[in-house]
């Protein structure tokens, strides 16, 4: 007998199929799939809105409904909500019995953003949360900054998305996110100082997602914040994105606000696409995760 053959009550493996409108995939996501448990993490690249449909119906027939329950789609990219939307094409394209679990997490905004909105959540949470909050996304036009304006305004926030190379690339985020969600986000002009000054002046909350290596808030602009209580930045890269922020605060004193470095952010991202990622694989029921599923699952860890 042949000992290197299949036995025919073999399980399937667990097969994730990863879906990208980019030219690759993101190897950070591939093997956060792989440590939570995944067999094999299959890329596509150049799976935009159009393909996802039929990307998902590949995916959910040729397994039978129980292979089906061992199979999932990631959707990746850099597009926020072009990634927000293909998740509900993929929902959509499901045929019961044949269904499968999907995540996007495009660019790990989605999950980056999650944890940074709770995480400063949990830091006012003796005052009242987040509701009626004034909160500024510095960087907000990005990915993460898009997603966190979002997850904040849902939480009661009245958020602000600023332009720092003038109102147009704010106003397109702010009028892209009312068509899609209906959430009132206001856009401000920040290019000139001036413009700045008074924006940070009326900051409660002050989210920095701004690219790498850039300061965004010196010293100069938090002596302007005299109601700040909360300040939160995602860039480990020298110089910080906000001025006095370490990469391992986590609720440290900043002024009158407490201020919660990158690293403290990131554990929680971690911990949430690590349980995001095994929730998919170990479901019985098929599940669909977004921002929303991410903010749940990111208030599950801080503290």
């Amino acid at each position: 007998m042949n000992d290197t053959l299949p036995s025919k009550t073999m399980e399937k493996p667990y097969l994730l199929h990863f879906a990208t409108p980019a030219n690759r995939v993101s190897p950070f996501d591939v093997n956060m799939a792989y440590d939570a448990g995944w067999d094999a993490v299959i890329p596509y690249a150049g799976v935009g809105p159009d393909e996802i449909a039929g990307f998902t119906q590949d995916a959910i027939f040729s397994r039978g409904p129980k292979g089906a329950r061992r199979t999932g789609i990631f959707i990746g990219g850099r597009d926020a909500l072009l990634a927000h939307a293909m998740l509900e094409a993929a929902r959509l394209a499901m045929v019961p019995p044949f269904q499968v679990s999907v995540f996007a997490d495009p660019s790990g905004a989605y999950t980056t953003a999650a944890a940074m909105v709770a995480k400063a959540e949990h830091a006012v949470a003796g005052r009242g949360g987040l509701n009626g909050r004034r909160v500024t996304v510095f960087g907000g036009t990005g990915p993460v900054g898009m997603v966190a304006a979002i997850l904040a305004a849902q939480a009661g926030a009245r958020v602000t998305i600023p332009g720092h190379d003038g109102p147009a690339r704010a106003e397109a985020a702010v009028a892209a996110i009312r068509a899609r969600l209906g959430l009132d986000i206001r856009a401000a002009d920040a290019a000139s100082e001036a413009g700045k000054d008074a924006l940070i002046a009326e900051t409660e909350v002050a989210l920095c997602t701004a690219k790498a290596g850039v300061r965004v808030l010196d010293e100069r602009h938090l002596a302007l914040a005299t109601g700040l209580l909360v300040a939160a930045d995602i860039n480990a890269v020298p110089p910080s994105g906000i001025a006095g922020i370490g990469v391992m605060d986590d609720g440290v004193a900043l002024g009158g606000a407490l201020a919660i470095g990158p690293l403290a952010i990131g554990n929680v991202k971690y911990k949430v696409q690590h349980g995001l990622l095994q929730a998919m694989r170990t479901t019985e029921a098929p599940v669909y995760l977004g921002f929303a599923e991410a903010m749940a699952e990111a208030r599950r860890h801080v503290g």
